[in-house]
């Protein structure tokens, strides 16, 4: 089997349309990106510490990018952990973070430079999409 894209671009195209008009989460598309330098534990727990504040678009957009790398890496054949911790039992998000330490090296690899490509191609759309001052015209005036 070749090349296969996993179809990144229109994954990344869905979330950022999905949180367009939330404006209190779309910029959250940058930190992702810059929080892919930290490991899948760490992304991952980042809807739990936003959730925590009350951010709960936020919460949902980091959520629902981590089920989006989970759905992409399950085509591929990586099975990634991703039990429901909505409870908010300490022991549930531990033996989440358990499995996600204990995740096979090589597959951890994949699933990163996956998640990379997956918060890039989120920044591109977010700063094509993001409305101008605050409309939602989406339309970029030096154009």
């Amino acid at each position: 089997m070749g090349w296969q894209s996993y179809h990144l671009d229109q994954a990344a195209h869905e979330l950022v349309i999905a949180y367009r008009d939330r404006s209190e989460a779309l910029n959250q598309a940058h930190k992702m990106r810059m929080m892919v330098a930290f490991g899948l534990e760490r992304f991952w727990g980042e809807h739990l510490r936003l959730n925590r504040e009350k951010d709960k678009a936020k919460s949902d957009y980091w959520k629902d990018t981590w089920n989006k790398l989970v759905e992409i890496m399950a085509q591929a054949g990586v099975v990634i952990p991703n039990d429901d911790v909505s409870s908010g039992e300490t022991a549930a998000i531990k033996t989440m973070a358990d499995k996600l330490w204990s995740f096979p090296e090589k597959q951890r690899k994949v699933a990163l430079a996956v998640l990379t490509q997956l918060c890039d191609s989120m920044v591109w759309w977010t700063q094509r999409y993001k409305p101008a001052n605050g409309d939602n015209s989406g339309g970029d005036e030096d154009e």
